[in-house]
């Protein structure tokens, strides 16, 4: 039964890891300051 802890250890590191780049693409543009677009 090893095999199904092993299984379900790598699918949460896997799903952690996609979701700390969902996270982290949300998150990313924060800082960025919202300058509107000019129309010359």
């Amino acid at each position: 039964m090893w095999y199904f802890t092993w299984i379900l250890g790598v699918l949460l590191a896997c799903s952690f890891g996609i979701v700390n780049v969902l996270w982290l693409e949300q998150t990313g543009d924060m800082d960025r300051e919202d300058v509107p677009a000019r129309d010359d």
